[in-house]
């Protein structure tokens, strides 16, 4: 006689091996489904019955060991829901909602009974899954050759992309089919002070898609930690990309001890191109703040010695008779100043005067500390100590005038990507900060790593950023990163990660200029994974007016500066211009000064990838709003309303828009300003210039502040 809870058992085994598992997002419109297919570890995805990710494999090459990427069998399936929402410590919004479906699935390899864990989170907007590797005897210490995990697309989708690279992200976006991204590589590959391109069909994340059927879909990952980076490789017969971590210098590309896990995969998708701005899953992905008091983690504007130095009308060498310097050896006291170090106290004083006078909480200086002569391109390891001031740089006498000021000085660490030396100086660097009043370090990575043969963004170089960021926590120092890992949201763990560079910023524009449209296209790809330090509000596009030297031109309107203090997001947000330009547009210039750094909440107004943008946002703690609205190469018409605001508020609102005859190459300063009531009825058309756009501030007002003001 059989026995029938033995034949239940059996049923249920073999329906885990054969049957597809599924889940579907909290609304229903995305559906997961993972399941076994000849032995392989197969996912889809769809999108209100739309193919987003045909089936596709996972699994990994292990050195040394038979790969696991097959004859597997599902040996354990559950699944969980979660509903919260959580508080920012700043950000777009005060608060998140983190909701999802979960699956996870224990796989086993036959032939090797080593087991692999897929951990798959549906959102609303879009999926995220992880690999975990659970404690076993025969998976302990293990290293990766690669990760094999496919992301298989339903076309031949237009995509805004840029090389694969293990040096640098610093490229501007090119705008193609998936089949025509081999063809175009060349051309897309220019010129860094660091870089190492792949691949002819590798591009890097935060990658946006766009179907021709209209579905918007952003690959990226999530909570990158004690792990190397993930680009993808793409097959462009099948339009399909496979996941390449990046190396180490000897070609392995991660050290994994289990129990471990990889970072999420993150699959952002939706028919309306505002909701992959809106998506917070790369957050939700990320666990909550390590730091419990961060009361002193405070959002704020800067200005800085920097533009001056970029654009070549200043230097950051104190001499031009150095050919070397040696730390401790080297006396400056015996050459001959070049007269151009930006760095000097008169001069730090003068944008000292101008931030306490307008009102910038911060004054960032690059280039005040000695070693600056031979700092790039020597593969040099002991290049600065971050302590010892040039001689005209008067640290303790700038440190009490900017006090007396009611200004803080923003540091700056430039490493020349030599991380062995920033960990040997880092902790008498920070006391050294937090002896002389410095709450935040803008740090540098230029130029190729050392130790030699490492790169950017390999595991144990990963690592590295995240030590700094850990370290600084413990001094309650913020850190705004260049050139380090592009984010995955690990703002949200370690929020004294205030910005990033990771990505072509202005400072580009003084090196020959960005593409018009490069700030259309950010938004849904860099930005995915956290603030960017873009350095924004030039108000002089020719820049040989600062250095006749420099014919490079800012490839922007007046007003599409103004607006990407708000389109693009950063709790951390520089004016980035010389003081005097400033001084020629002040009215202008209030708009910068009006506009806040953190936010209660955020609304997506337009949007289209490589087009245009505007964004509407509430600021953190009143009842004013700001908008902001940028172009790409194409004139346009804005049409917004304003049903955001609050019907029992009186609003005026003061708009900066693009001039007539305005355009970013022949007319960048044509601008107009005008001041109108405004309520949740109203409406606006605004016509944006070529690469223009514009700005409002939003504020309540009292009736007598109206007074003589016209209803838009």
């Amino acid at each position: 006689m059989k026995n029938p809870l033995l034949s239940f058992i059996l049923f249920l085994a073999f329906g885990l091996m054969v049957q597809a598992q599924t889940i579907q997002s909290p609304n229903g419109n995305l559906s997961l489904t993972f399941e076994i297919v000849e032995g392989k570890a197969i996912y889809s995805l769809d999108y209100k019955d739309k193919a987003v990710i045909k089936p596709s494999s996972l699994g990994f090459e292990i050195k040394n060991q038979e790969k696991l990427d097959g004859d597997f069998t599902i040996v354990a399936s559950e699944q969980d829901q979660k509903d919260e929402t959580w508080s920012t410590v700043w950000g777009e919004e005060t608060e998140i909602r983190n909701h999802y479906n979960e699956l996870l699935v224990t796989l086993q390899q036959n032939s090797t009974e080593r087991q692999l864990k897929v951990r798959f989170r549906l959102f609303d907007d879009g999926l995220g899954f992880r690999y975990e590797f659970p404690l076993q005897e025969k998976m302990a210490h293990f290293v990766i050759k690669e990760e094999l995990t496919q992301f298989a697309m339903a076309g031949d989708h237009t995509a805004f992309w840029i090389p694969g690279d293990y040096e640098t992200q610093e490229y501007d976006y090119t705008e193609s089919k998936l089949s025509e991204i081999r063809g175009l590589m060349e051309k897309a590959i220019t010129g860094n002070l660091s870089q190492e391109p792949f691949s002819v069909t590798g591009v890097q994340t935060s990658l946006m898609l766009k179907t021709d059927d209209g579905l918007y879909i952003n690959l990226h990952e999530a909570a990158l930690i004690d792990y190397a980076t993930m680009h993808l490789n793409l097959d462009d017969e099948n339009f399909t990309f496979q996941s390449w971590l990046n190396p180490d210098a000897i070609g392995d590309k991660g050290y994994l001890q289990a129990p471990s896990t990889s970072p999420w995969r993150t699959i952002i998708v939706s028919d309306d191109a505002r909701d992959i701005l809106a998506s917070r899953i790369t957050y939700n992905l990320n666990e909550p703040s390590k730091i419990e008091d961060t009361s002193w983690i405070k959002p704020m504007k800067y200005i800085g010695v920097w533009w001056e130095m970029i654009t070549g009308k200043s230097s950051w060498a104190y001499t031009d008779e150095l050919p070397a310097v040696q730390l401790g050896k080297t006396d400056y006291s015996e050459v001959k100043p070049n007269g151009i170090h930006g760095a000097n106290t008169e001069n730090v004083k003068r944008y000292i005067d101008f931030a306490a006078e307008h009102g910038f909480r911060g004054v960032l200086v690059e280039g005040w500390n000695i070693g600056w002569e031979d700092w790039f391109g020597n593969s040099k390891d002991y290049v600065f100590d971050f302590v010892t001031p040039y001689p005209d740089f008067d640290l303790e006498g700038i440190r009490d005038y900017a006090k007396s000021k009611g200004v803080e000085m923003v540091m700056h660490h430039e490493t020349s990507s030599s991380v062995r030396n920033y960990e040997r100086h880092m902790d008498k660097a920070y006391q050294f900060m937090k002896d002389h009043g410095y709450n935040s370090v803008k740090s540098g990575y230029v130029g190729d790593i050392l130790p030699r043969g490492e790169n950017h963004y390999s595991q144990w170089i990963v690592n590295h950023y995240q030590y700094a960021v850990e370290k600084a926590a413990e001094y309650k120092i913020m850190v705004n990163a260049h050139e380090a890992v592009r984010p995955t949201g690990v703002a949200r763990t370690w929020p004294n990660l205030i910005a990033n560079e990771s990505a072509r910023g202005t400072e580009f524009q003084a090196f020959g200029g960005n593409k018009p449209n490069h700030v259309t296209v950010l938004p849904f790809t860099r930005l995915i994974g956290g603030p960017m330090d873009y350095t924004p509000g030039v108000f002089e596009m020719d820049i040989s007016k600062i250095n006749p030297d420099n014919n490079s031109w800012v490839n922007s309107t007046l007003t599409n500066q103004l607006a990407l203090y708000v389109t693009m997001y950063s709790p951390l947000q520089m004016a980035a211009d010389l003081p005097e330009n400033y001084e020629r547009f002040l009215d202008a210039f209030q708009f910068i000064k009006d506009v806040p750094v953190d936010w209660e909440k955020s609304l997506y107004l337009e949007a289209e990838p490589g087009y245009y943008l505007t964004v509407a946002r509430k600021e953190k703690g009143s009842n004013n709003w700001f908008v902001g609205s940028v172009n790409g190469v194409a004139a346009r018409t804005s049409e917004i309303n304003f049903d955001f605001l609050d019907p029992d508020k009186t609003y005026i609102a003061t708009i900066y828009a693009d001039g007539k005859n305005a355009h970013y190459r022949n007319n960048p300063q044509d601008y107009t300003i005008r001041k109108v009531l405004v309520n949740p009825k109203s409406k606006l058309k605004q016509n944006k210039a070529s690469a223009g756009g514009y700005a409002i501030s939003i504020m309540e007002a009292s009736k007598e502040e109206t007074k003589g003001i016209k209803k838009l």
